[in-house]
């Protein structure tokens, strides 16, 4: 275990202004090298190492192996998807109950919000590692690869632990199938797979995003030591609510008693009622803008360079390889989860070695979140795919990159606000070439385009039905005005028309 250096003022007196007075006591007083040993190291350090860096795996080179990845693959995809939903959790309870309840082998952090999720578990997941812990985490939607999804020391599982771990626990599956009204669904099993790997690996702590909502999303039989909170905007207004309010009081969900509660800045409604929620399970609340929170930003050459106050103070000189003031935040709300774990706050004033946060947020990526991946002219990948994530993309696009002249292409799902969607982008492309992915779920083009027009005006909508043709329709519409023009392309409105661009541009 490494040591938790300390500050170089043995005794700080912490100004009056800047107290943490409303931190956790229970998790504040304890010594934070006590955090790491309840969080139940059963490892040894050497030989899980630092995180290894996150790729988007590419389909198995074995071709054995690959046709029995895609054979689990089938039999996942015969499950109900991710959007038909039972609004219980009694199924994954029931499934944990007979697996022998894998997820309470390790502390979590629970992550749930609007967007900025998995960016921000991937920065917890960083940290943690660069601090010798063994990490698991579990994230979705997937870019290319459901193996991406279940991720053990940074690096997502191999096809064939992914494999072997559906099999195993498959005789389960089918027991609590037979017991109950409807089978488990695609999302519920894949979640048991992952408690399941984590404790087989056996993890030091898992990371884990929900699927949707908090209170009945399959990720909640788990009881988080630190619950993470990031902005809650409008999405899957069908089954979380119309307002702010509402979607908040189901992501409240996964507060749980004695937890500390990490709060990305949100609306003052929804605020209102997960603070309402963590006073009635004894909750504390850390809350951005009040005890953590980004002071300074600066785009740098790759990303941008922020300071960022703590729990336990501030943290200067962080360089952050991901562009937008959103990722600054995530990384604030990301570094304030991580303090909380290892008991950093008022009650014991100090920070986390600045070195090790350095390197860590260094080494953080984000696939499909503002990804470059060609040159001449530039195409970037953002998986925006409701009106917040992509009021945030525009901005950032407009910041970090300036072109002078911007294409879009759009793929979006027919069950979200795609005219949010494309009134945020409105301001920033000249032109728009509407498209479809692969999925059912994809609006028709011609509906797309039907919007867009309404959006954009006819003479700025093209329309491609097919994501390779809408690519290469895009990427000479930027190519048009000469190769050092600073022209663009930027490909969004679905994860899914992001991975499939990823693939068709070579990125696998």
């Amino acid at each position: 275990m490494s040591e938790r250096p300390q500050n170089d003022d043995p005794d700080p007196t912490p100004d009056p202004a800047d107290a943490f007075h409303e931190m956790v006591d229970a998790e504040t007083q304890r010594d934070p090298d006590l955090a790491v040993i309840e969080a139940g190291s059963r490892t040894l350090r050497a030989q899980a190492g630092p995180p290894q860096g996150d790729q988007v795996p590419a389909r198995p080179a074995d071709p054995e192996v690959d046709r029995a990845l895609r054979a689990v693959e089938e039999e996942l995809g015969g499950r109900w998807g991710e959007t038909k939903l039972d609004p219980s959790i009694e199924r994954i309870a029931a499934l944990m109950d007979v697996l022998g309840s894998p997820q309470r082998a390790y502390p979590s952090l629970h992550i749930t919000g609007t967007n900025g999720k998995t960016s921000t578990a991937r920065m917890i997941e960083a940290l943690l590692g660069a601090f010798e812990l063994r990490t698991g985490r579990y994230t979705s939607p997937h870019i290319q690869s459901v193996t991406e999804r279940i991720s053990l020391d940074g690096s997502p599982i191999s096809a064939e632990r992914f494999i072997e771990t559906y099999r195993d626990i498959a005789p389960y599956v089918e027991m609590v199938d037979a017991q109950q009204e409807y089978r488990l669904s695609f999302f519920e099993v894949l979640t048991a797979m992952a408690y399941a790997a984590f404790a087989d690996a056996p993890v030091d702590v898992a990371v884990v995003e929900v699927g949707m909502g908090g209170t009945w999303d399959a990720t909640n039989v788990i009881d988080g030591d630190v619950a993470v909170i990031t902005p809650i905007s409008l999405d899957h207004t069908d089954r979380l609510g119309e307002t702010a309010e509402q979607i908040a009081g189901e992501k409240s969900g996964i507060i749980k008693k004695d937890a500390t509660v990490v709060l990305a800045q949100q609306p003052v409604d929804a605020a209102s009622v997960m603070l309402k929620r963590a006073v009635e399970v004894d909750a504390t609340v850390a809350r951005e803008g009040m005890e953590f929170g980004v002071l300074t930003r600066e785009v740098a050459v790759g990303g941008q360079m922020v300071t960022l106050r703590g729990l336990g103070g501030e943290y200067p000189e962080i360089f952050l390889p991901l562009h937008g003031a959103h990722q600054a935040h995530n990384a604030a709300v990301a570094l304030a989860a991580v303090e909380a774990f290892f008991g950093v706050g008022a009650g014991h004033a100090r920070t986390l070695d600045i070195d090790t946060i350095r390197s860590a947020f260094a080494a953080v990526s984000s696939p499909g979140r503002m990804e470059v991946v060609r040159r001449s002219p530039t195409v970037v990948l953002d998986a925006a795919h409701n009106p917040g994530g992509a009021r945030a993309a525009a901005e950032t696009v407009t910041e970090a990159f300036g072109f002078s002249r911007l294409i879009g292409v759009v793929g979006a799902s027919a069950d979200k606000d795609v005219r949010g969607v494309l009134e945020a982008f409105e301001p920033i492309f000249a032109e728009v070439v509407v498209t479809r992915n692969s999925s059912q779920r994809a609006m028709d083009p011609d509906e797309l385009a039907a919007i867009a027009v309404e959006v954009f005006g006819a003479e700025r909508v093209q329309v491609e039905p097919r994501l390779d043709d809408a690519l290469e329709a895009a990427i000479t519409l930027a190519e048009e005005e000469g190769e050092f023009s600073g022209a663009g392309v930027l490909v969004t409105g679905s994860v899914i028309t992001v991975g499939e661009a990823r693939l068709l541009l070579g990125r696998n």
